[in-house]
C-alpha cells in the first residue's frame, strides 16, 4: 500500500504542487519587505541626527550657557576645534576643561509665563502670586489631623 501511495504522487522526492504560492516564497518577500522599513528608518534617524548635531554647533557660542550630557550648567568660555575642548564656567572663576560632545544642549532662557498659566489668569481662575509659596504655612489654618480608627473588639 505504501508504493501505490508512492507511485501515486511521484515518489518521495516529488515536489507537492499547492494551488498557490509557495509559502518559503511569502516568508521571503516579507521578510524582505522588513529589511527594508527598517532600513529606511535607519537612514531617516541618522539624518535626523546629523541635523541636530549641525544645529547644536551653530548654537554653541562662546557666552550661551549649556547643558552637559551629566548635568552640569554653565557658561561657554571658549572651544577649541583641534583638541575638541570646551571650557565652562559653572560658578564664577569655576572653569571646567571638558570634551566637546558632552555640551548635550544650548539652555534656552525660561519662559517666565506658560500657555497655560496665561490662559487661567485670562480667566481669572488664578493670579501670579496668590497663594502660599511651596512649603509655606499659611497662618490661619492649621495642620488638619488623619481621623482615628476605632478599635474593634
Amino acid at each position: 500500500m505504501i508504493t501505490h501511495l508512492l507511485l501515486s504522487t511521484g515518489g518521495p522526492d516529488a515536489p507537492a504542487t499547492t494551488g498557490g504560492l509557495d509559502s518559503n516564497l511569502l516568508l521571503n518577500i516579507g521578510l524582505f519587505a522588513l529589511l527594508a522599513v527598517v532600513i529606511i528608518f535607519m537612514f531617516r534617524s541618522s539624518r535626523k541626527r546629523r541635523a541636530d548635531a549641525e544645529k547644536l554647533q551653530t548654537q554653541m557660542a562662546p557666552g550661551v550657557e549649556v547643558m552637559t550630557q551629566h548635568g552640569i550648567y554653565g557658561t561657554l568660555i571658549s572651544l577649541d576645534e583641534e583638541k575638541n575642548e570646551a571650557i565652562i564656567e559653572t560658578t564664577p572663576g569655576t572653569k571646567l576643561r571638558v570634551h566637546r560632545q558632552t555640551l548635550a544642549r544650548v539652555v534656552e532662557p525660561d519662559e517666565v509665563v506658560t500657555d497655560e498659566q496665561e490662559l487661567e489668569t485670562e480667566a481669572g481662575e488664578i493670579t501670579p502670586g496668590d497663594g502660599p509659596e511651596y512649603g509655606e504655612r499659611v497662618a490661619d489654618e492649621k495642620p488638619k489631623r488623619a481621623p482615628r480608627k476605632k478599635a474593634t473588639d
